[in-house]
């Protein structure tokens, strides 16, 4: 931990640099969609919205509602007023939780995430920061960046495995090894890559005619409380009304 707290400074010109989640290496972000989790049965879109949720695993609704939301950010700012209840040794874990994170991740989207560790072709891997300067860096001008870089250090340590392990050993991510490993009140199990494929819980799709004509509202949460619309649903169940 001492080592990956250490200040450095990072050049652009030898560094792959990512900060939103179009760009090319923008997978690497946490709040990067289309890399889905599963984890103990509950789908979960985004590694940003499992990081967050493990501060509370005394708090299974708080996780819920940070589960359920349809954006990383909105995952993210859901569980800001619950801060001060974050785990007591959430400073002493995070970076553990986040590593753990990153390897289901990985094992769950193995084709998608490895290709892009191997595409960055050994260089250094920067998150670039407009905040704080822990889990990336700061920029100083457009081409230098100064901090501690955890989340870039984490990725590099990843980078290393995929380069060298057993992808099959990568595509099993054991459970943490620390107090109250929780998620939605069960201990944390096993994940591997082919919980992604099975059934979540709760996941049936029922479709809810909405107010404007020829639009459905598609309700398939975790825990029935997330909507969207699809506008690809099926003449069919467009056509449908609610009864009176």
């Amino acid at each position: 931990m001492k080592q990956l707290s250490k200040v450095c400074t990072y050049y652009r010109s030898q560094s792959v640099v990512f900060l939103k989640t179009k760009e090319e290496f923008g997978g690497f972000s946490n709040m990067a969609g289309g890399f889905t989790l599963q984890v103990n049965g509950l789908h979960i879109l985004t590694s940003e919205a499992l990081y967050q949720a493990c501060r509370f695993p005394h708090m299974p609704e708080v996780q819920r509602l940070i589960i359920e939301q349809a954006s990383p950010m909105a995952a993210k700012m859901k569980g800001k007023p619950y801060r001060y209840d974050s785990r007591p040794d959430w400073e002493q874990v995070r970076v553990e939780i986040m590593r753990w994170c990153l390897r289901v991740k990985l094992a769950q989207n193995w084709e998608k995430f490895s290709k892009l560790f191997l595409a960055t072709e050994g260089r250094v891997i920067v998150e670039e920061s407009r905040k704080g300067d822990f889990w990336g860096a700061k920029p100083i001008d457009d081409q230098i960046f100064v901090g501690r870089n955890v989340l870039g250090q984490l990725l590099m340590e990843l980078r290393e495995e995929v380069r060298n392990a057993d992808p099959i050993t990568l595509q099993r991510v054991e459970p943490l090894a620390i107090p109250n490993f929780l998620l939605n009140g069960q201990p944390i199990k096993l994940v591997v890559a082919e919980d992604r494929e099975k059934e979540p819980i709760k996941s049936s799709i029922v479709a809810v005619p909405s107010t404007k004509p020829g639009v459905v509202v598609i309700q398939a949460s975790l825990f029935d409380s997330q909507s969207w619309i699809d506008p690809e649903v099926p003449e069919s169940v467009k056509g449908k009304k609610k009864k009176k």
